[in-house]
């Protein structure tokens, strides 16, 4: 099954989160940093390659974080790995319309998609400082 990978990056005690601007339907809602897996990429390659596309950081790719999640309506497996930042350079929304440092109790202050709900539940004990 195809997968499509995620990163909680984790600094300070709060997670990075990202609001949506596109496709309409999930506009504004919140997510983990990602995407697909390309054929003959590693997991951790893809999200270091998704990291730089999307925030124009570099990240060291942890431990996992919850459990595989099937996407609804879709024929992908969705995994999310604990992530820290690496360098001096800072996460740029290049294509969200936001991003936010959430500690473990603001996590529920954002409408997340609903895919990445088991793992904001998961998270929190990643956030102790």
């Amino acid at each position: 099954m195809p997968v499509i990978v995620g990163a909680a990056i984790v600094a300070d005690g709060r997670v990075l989160a990202c609001e949506r601007a596109a496709p309409a339907e999930v506009a504004g809602m919140w997510e983990f940093p990602g995407g697909k897996v390309d054929p003959g990429e590693s997991e951790v390659a893809a999200l270091i390659r998704e990291c730089e596309e999307e925030l124009a950081v570099d990240v060291e790719v942890g431990d996992r974080v919850g459990d595989d999640i099937p996407l609804a309506g879709r024929d992908y497996v969705l995994k999310v790995y604990l992530a820290r930042l690496r360098g001096d350079r800072r996460p740029q929304a290049l294509e969200h319309s936001d991003l936010r440092w959430l500690a473990a109790d603001e996590l529920l202050t954002v409408p997340w998609l609903p895919a990445d709900a088991p793992i904001v539940a998961a998270l929190p004990p990643h956030l102790a400082v």
